[in-house]
């Protein structure tokens, strides 16, 4: 079979075992869990945990089972890197899993009754458990920039849908986003929560965009002084500097998040505001310097930043005038944000398919030189293969940061 054939098939491997233990584990928890835990909310929460649970430890072991970096000969800093790089994705997965079991959970409650789909939990769990095990294991196996990106918004708007549908303040929306988690119910850590991860996840996906545009920067640069081929962008000036403020100001974005999410604004008023008040600057900032930061995006990425921008200043200026709320003009920021964040990270995933592709054919290429300029020599078109597939080619630079470099 074939890589992707085989992905399929142990997908469905693992949605089998992690139906079966979810199955167990949540009759189990049923059989023996307190009476404190067995409300409906904390039965959703645990049986979101297991799901997540299943989720995680099935991508873990399809992301490590064919990685080869976990060895020293490379220096000991790959395998470090690597473990690193499987935990940070982990809690990508753990927080989109967890909170879309949950929401999940609460809508299936909301249509079927407390009473009935108490007698179906174990079931409904081993059939999430199950799909959340082949999605996570097949997308370990292809894993790419856009899959990472295309999560980002699944579990933001389930924790928040959540926290809305279950707090007991119907009054939050006439003020602002921060009143839903201003408190210490159920609905408020669930606010919080979400904006943590998500704060979490943010840096997270950050970090495996920079690092494929390093990537792709030093190895166009390194074939360009082997081969003296052009290159796409020869001269960025200052790329140092510029990816250094790229990552410095999405990572204060994701940290923003999160600190909305820690310092509740009645306790912290001043780190809230900080925090709350200081993320629009930062992500003001970055859209509008991005074709200084990131030359290699399309023009059409620049308007599209563009225009958010100014979308949201004439909605603010709208709300400032009294004709519309606070909580709209947060809502729709935040929308733009997530949207310009997963457009952003596709942008870096089709760079590294770009770049892949095009080393592909230049290996071919090469190649194919190597056999013709043999056999033009005299030599047999066995040996001219077997000399072409033997030459030192820089086919280890063809590699993908989230999936063949591993």
């Amino acid at each position: 079979m074939g890589r992707h054939q085989r992905a399929e098939t142990l997908g469905l491997v693992s949605f089998l075992i992690c139906a079966i233990v979810a199955f167990f584990g949540m009759k189990l928890y049923l059989d023996l869990a307190p009476a404190i835990w067995q409300v409906t909310q904390r039965r959703f929460m645990a049986a979101a945990a297991v799901i997540a649970a299943c989720g995680v430890i099935s991508f873990v072991i399809g992301y490590a089972s064919n990685s080869r970096s976990f060895t020293l000969k490379s220096g000991w800093w790959v395998p470090v890197r690597r473990v690193f790089e499987i935990l940070a994705l982990s809690v990508v997965y753990a927080a989109t899993i967890f909170l879309s079991s949950f929401a999940l959970f609460s809508v299936v409650n909301t249509v079927m009754g407390m009473h009935l789909l108490a007698g179906y939990m174990p079931a409904a769990c081993a059939g999430f458990a199950g799909v959340a095990g082949y999605m996570t294991f097949v997308q370990a196996e292809l894993m790419n920039a856009k899959t990472l990106a295309s999560l980002l918004p699944f579990f933001v708007i389930s924790g928040v849908s959540t926290a809305g549908l279950t707090t007991d303040d119907p009054y939050w929306y006439h003020n602002n986003f921060s009143q839903l988690g201003d408190r210490t119910t159920f609905a408020a850590n669930m606010f919080n929560a979400t904006l943590i991860l998500a704060g979490t996840c943010v840096i997270i996906v950050s970090y495996f965009a920079v690092s494929e545009l390093i990537t792709t920067q030093r190895l166009e640069r390194l074939w360009h002084e082997q081969y003296g081929e052009a290159m796409d962008h020869p001269q960025i000036s200052h790329f140092t500097i510029r990816i250094a403020i790229l990552s410095l100001l999405l990572t204060v974005s994701g940290l923003a998040f999160i600190g909305i999410g820690v310092f509740r604004y009645t306790p912290h008023y001043i780190m809230h505001n900080v925090c709350a008040k200081g993320l629009p600057l930062v992500m003001g900032v970055l859209l509008l310097a991005l074709p200084w930061l990131s030359p290699r995006m399309p023009k059409a990425m620049y308007a599209i930043s563009d225009l958010a921008i100014a979308i949201c200043a004439g909605f603010g200026i709208y709300m400032l005038r009294g004709y519309d709320t606070l909580t709209n003009l947060e809502a729709l920021a935040c929308a733009f944000f997530l949207g310009w964040f997963i457009v952003f990270s596709r942008q870096i995933a089709a760079i590294e398919a770009d770049r892949v592709q095009m080393q592909l054919v230049r290996v071919q290429t090469e190649r194919l030189g190597i056999a013709a300029s043999a056999a033009a020599n005299g030599v047999a078109d066995a040996q001219a293969v077997e000399h072409a597939a033997n030459t030192k080619q820089p086919a280890e630079r063809i590699e993908s940061r989230l999936a063949a470099d591993r």
